[in-house]
């Protein structure tokens, strides 16, 4: 690995001595470490980012050709750039969604330096669709998996900053849970006999033991339980019925 020492100005092209790909490494290592500093924070290791820029900056050097006419920098952003979006892609996601949507976001960051150099402000979703001749929405899919390198904390403070945004979410209702029961279960309830009602009026509603439910029928403790687990099942295949079908 070259070793990551700070040194003069980027060499351009038009330098008249043709530095070797090792001046051009030496030379350039600190554009390579701003680069990846601009990725920090996003759930990898800065150290780790740097000497993935580094690869990048090392293969531009050794495939950059001096006479193509274009300086060196023109050639290597690029190519770091885009092994550092490749090492997130691979490496970087907490919640891995759609390869599909992976690929399109490495190609929206591109696209994002391409058209702000040419409209002088960041493109919108429209815009960046058209560029790259993809689907608004697929776009805006692409735009809001960034957050899946590194979720929010739900230990954040969100709002006016009293709350954090896990203390926001919302939560199961137990009385939505208990009006949908009452709903499926009222045709159904309402469908037995007039003394199993009563029990299960005495025992769910009321919540009544079953040696008292017995003594208020008229039974034994032991026919009250036998004549639960008949009501029981019954609503149960009643509940059956009344699921869609697969």
């Amino acid at each position: 690995m070259v070793p990551l020492s700070l040194a003069s100005d980027p060499v351009r092209v038009t330098d008249t001595d043709r530095p070797t790909p090792d001046r051009l490494i030496r030379d350039n290592i600190p554009v390579a470490r701003s680069m990846a500093s601009r990725y920090r924070n996003r759930g990898i290791d800065l150290d780790d980012l740097e000497q993935v820029a580094m690869l990048g900056l090392t293969k531009a050097a050794h495939r950059f050709d001096p006479d193509a006419g274009h300086d060196f920098l023109s050639f290597a952003v690029p190519t770091v750039r885009g092994e550092l979006r490749k090492h997130f892609r691979d490496c970087g996601w907490t919640i891995r969604p759609p390869r599909r949507i992976q690929d399109l976001q490495s190609r929206i960051g591109r696209a994002q330096s391409e058209l702000e150099a040419v409209l002088h402000r960041p493109a919108d979703p429209g815009e960046l669709a058209d560029h790259l001749d993809e689907r608004r929405s697929d776009v805006v899919e692409a735009l809001t998996a960034d957050g899946c390198f590194t979720p929010t904390s739900l230990d954040g403070a969100a709002g006016d900053g009293t709350s954090t945004l896990g203390e926001l979410l919302g939560s199961t209702d137990p009385g939505m849970v208990r009006a949908e029961a009452r709903v499926m279960l009222a045709p159904l309830v309402a469908g037995l006999g007039e003394r199993d009602r009563r029990i299960v009026r005495l025992r769910f509603v009321q919540e009544l033991t079953q040696q008292e439910i017995a003594e208020d029928v008229g039974l034994t403790q032991a026919q009250v339980s036998r004549v639960l687990s008949r009501i029981l099942a019954e609503l149960r295949n009643g509940l059956g019925d009344l699921a869609p079908a697969a």
